[in-house]
């Protein structure tokens, strides 16, 4: 019995990667709910396992006190030493209460404690594992899907992809391997705790970093990056050393490292931007592949610049439903109004429409006095 239940003990340990005594304490806790359900006593009860033997023993625990006030759970000196002459005043006694009339009804109600307590130990050991693993590149195969959401075999647990997560261009079937980041860890969830994702930039970093070794051991770094997943991304490089090339590293030789994550991102397209600590040389080469002719910074202190670009450049500047310059304005962190030279130009004649208005009332008046123009 005793070996069996050990062997029972290590299975579970082993398999849900909990610690033998967080098992321990829930069979004895769940002997204390099956011994009070059967009983029906008030008794501060306690169950101790013995290894030995491998029995659950449960106590009645009584208070050693000089005045009982509490008979259920207190006794005198005088009355436990005679169970016990070594005991004294704030001590305890241990009164065995027989296990083997609890029945089935009793073990069934431990069996559910048990397996309560082995999945909360279970949920907390996840959470404690991957909670500091946020932005981790992991990999993963299809398992399950429940509703718009994919569940996710990682090997020790379960992850949940949620719709949101997904890219929109891509389809999942059962078995097939995908790689995700972590993205968060969800105590409260009531199925898989882990939120991975494939929509997530920080995806994009995580395959430039397993592709090009140059950005791996510093030599380039990825300053910022924007993602509109399944579509396009927009990644701003900068290399510490002058001769290195950051653009280069990561296009690679014929383009092999950038189209290798291509394929990842199953033919997301992909711009790579030299990272410039001036704001208006990195909102020219942001607005890739279109030229602009000038930025002018608007309001410095709420981010806002204006980009005037040539005519035939505006739609390219602009991208397919906005999508081009919304990336480029999330890679720089800020506000980017597109304007075409025409458009500049009309705006500009606009304003001088007054001007000229009042200079023409303000010349009128002055002759009607007699006074010099």
């Amino acid at each position: 019995m005793a070996n069996l239940l050990d062997q029972m003990i290590e299975q579970i340990s082993r398999e849900k990667h909990i610690e033998p005594e967080i098992i321990v304490a829930a069979i004895e806790d769940a002997m204390v709910v099956a011994a009070r359900k059967y009983y029906k006593t008030e008794e501060n009860l306690r169950a101790k396992f013995n290894p030995e033997t491998g029995q659950i023993d449960v106590y009645s625990v009584r208070a050693v006190v000089d005045e009982v006030a509490d008979p259920k759970n207190e006794m005198t000196l005088s009355d436990a030493r005679k169970v016990d002459p070594q005991l004294e005043v704030g001590g305890e006694l241990l009164i065995p209460k027989p296990t083997g009339v609890l029945g089935r009804i009793a073990a069934q109600t431990a069996k559910q404690v048990i397996m309560q307590k082995v999945r909360e130990a279970e949920r907390d050991t996840i959470f404690n594992e991957y909670n500091g693993r946020a932005g981790e590149l992991v990999n993963c195969i299809v398992k399950r899907f429940e509703g718009p959401d994919v569940i996710v075999d990682m090997g020790r647990t379960e992850a949940r992809l949620p719709k949101r997560e997904q890219s929109r261009l891509e389809t999942y079937n059962l078995g097939d391997r995908l790689r995700v980041v972590i993205k968060a860890v969800d105590r409260a969830a009531k199925g898989p705790q882990v939120v991975v994702s494939r929509a997530d930039p920080i995806l994009v970093q995580r395959l430039f970093e397993m592709e090009v070794p140059e950005i791996y051991d510093g030599t380039v770094q990825i300053r910022a990056a924007a993602r509109e997943a399944g579509e396009r991304t927009k990644i701003a490089v900068l290399s510490r050393d002058k001769d290195v090339d950051p653009v280069g590293a990561c296009v690679g030789m014929k383009g092999m490292r950038v189209q290798s994550i291509i394929r990842e991102l199953r033919g997301e397209k992909i711009d790579i931007i030299p990272y410039s600590e001036d704001i208006i040389a990195f909102a020219q080469k942001s607005l890739s592949p279109a030229k602009v002719t000038r930025v002018q910074i608007v309001d410095p202190e709420n981010h806002h610049l204006e980009v005037i670009v040539e005519d035939t450049q505006l739609s390219l500047a602009i991208g397919k439903k906005g999508q081009n310059v919304r990336l480029a304005s999330k890679l720089i962190g800020w506000n980017v109004d597109i304007k075409s030279e025409e458009e500049k130009r009309q705006e500009i004649e606009a304003q001088m429409v007054p001007r000229r208005s009042r200079k023409s009332k303000r010349m009128v008046s002055r002759l009607s006095k007699g006074w010099p123009t």
